[in-house]
């Protein structure tokens, strides 16, 4: 008395999974002469083939992102970020201003100085200044 065929056939027709199908015991001998897509359908109507409620989980529930040891960002330091590109810029130039001539060893030391306590605000400052120096 396997009647898997005919579950396959009355899940396909009736558009559900086919562990829902069951059949009522009292009809299972017109369960096995039903052949077409109509039987199956007259047979559900009438009772003789009934379905499952759906069970489990009927509402994804999408996952929270977790705050674990991959997901924490630091926070960027920008002031210092700021004053590294700034200071090597600096001493970039006062180096260029060395090896051209235009200031002296002594002069170059203390314009490093300058640089070192945040004397000068860009480039064209120190440009401004470094001739004031003395």
């Amino acid at each position: 008395m396997n009647l898997t065929n005919k579950k396959a056939l009355a899940a396909k027709v009736l558009n559900v999974g086919k562990n829902r199908i069951y059949f009522a015991d009292a009809n299972i001998q017109e369960i096995k002469e039903a052949i077409t897509r109509r039987d199956i359908v007259d047979l559900f109507e009438a009772g003789a083939i009934k379905i499952r409620p759906v069970s489990g989980r009927l509402k994804v529930v999408k996952r929270t992102s977790r705050r674990r040891t991959g997901k924490v960002k630091k926070k960027v330091n920008v002031e210092k970020r700021e004053y590294i590109i700034m200071t090597r810029k600096l001493r970039k130039y006062s180096r260029f201003l060395l090896k051209t001539g235009e200031i002296d060893k002594d002069k170059h030391n203390k314009i490093r100085r300058m640089i070192r306590a945040k004397k000068f605000k860009s480039k064209r400052h120190l440009n401004e200044t470094y001739g004031e120096l003395e």
